[in-house]
């Protein structure tokens, strides 16, 4: 597996998670195309999961704490094997392991998510975990930016840099967007990289839809020793398709059978 063949990857996680929002009329298809990228990079290239054995006492940990992109996350695990594909066809369906929020039903999710600003104080109590056991094991979460203004993240924040976590990765789909408005209209967040630099945090910028700059960014992690890592991934929500890049109203907007023709083959193109 090279970096080269991860926009692959990208583009068929995209389309997996497409059709699969299209089919149950239901998910939030804008969300999973601004974190496609994050998400295939994470998965095919850094975390140390195996989907042969799931529960590997020393597997990596990740936690999806952006549960709107739950059909990106399902569609990334398809592709890794954790999953049949067919399975996606069962997503919002009752008695599905494939919740419209994140499930950890399925093997290679750690934690249920849904409820925002949960994700990343539990990964902080897994990063601990790690430390405590003598594990070189690595905690990983991605979060929504609009999620930041949960104060229960500020508070894993300091928590993280206190006891100095740098087996800690928060990678944040930074959009700008969130249902309604920008993040920074409805309660802003910037300067967000000095927040967390005050926070006691490291930090770098990168392009959320490079998967060669997130894979090489990753692998530098550690960022400072001593310090849990923070990338800001900036991206573009409803990422790839025309009609919902930057479009508040795809927030959970429902495509017609045109729509989701157009976005394949904008996807395909």
């Amino acid at each position: 597996m090279t970096t080269t063949d991860l926009p692959q990857h990208a583009r068929e996680v995209r389309r997996l998670a497409l059709t699969t929002v299209h089919r149950a009329s239901a998910g939030h298809a804008a969300a999973d195309m601004s974190a496609a990228d994050i998400l295939t990079t994470l998965y095919w290239d850094f975390l140390e999961v195996d989907p042969e054995r799931p529960a590997d006492p020393e597997r990596d940990r990740f936690v999806c704490s952006k549960s709107h992109a739950s059909a990106a996350l399902y569609s990334v695990l398809s592709t890794r094997g954790f999953l049949p594909e067919q399975e996606l066809d069962s997503f919002g369906q009752p008695g599905s392991r494939l919740c419209l929020a994140v499930s950890c039903r399925l093997p290679g999710v750690e934690m249920s998510t849904g409820a925002l600003g949960h994700g990343l104080p539990f990964a902080v109590g897994a990063a601990l975990g790690a430390r405590l056991a003598g594990s070189s094991r690595r905690t990983v979460v991605l979060t929504g930016d609009g999620e930041l203004q949960e104060g229960s993240n500020w508070e894993a924040v300091m928590f993280a840099a206190t006891r100095g976590l740098d087996n800690l990765i928060l990678v944040v789909d930074r959009n700008r967007v969130q249902k309604g408005a920008s993040t920074e209209e409805i309660n802003a967040l910037e300067p967000l990289e000095e927040k967390f630099r005050a926070f006691g945090w490291a930090v770098r910028d990168v392009d959320g839809h490079d998967t060669a700059a997130l894979s090489e960014s990753l692998a530098a992690a550690p960022f400072a020793p001593g310090r849990p890592s923070c990338l800001l991934a900036e991206t573009v929500k409803g990422k790839g398709v025309s009609f919902m890049e930057n479009d508040l109203s795809w927030h959970s907007g429902r495509m017609s059978e045109e729509q989701f023709q157009q976005a394949l083959g904008e996807l395909e193109a």
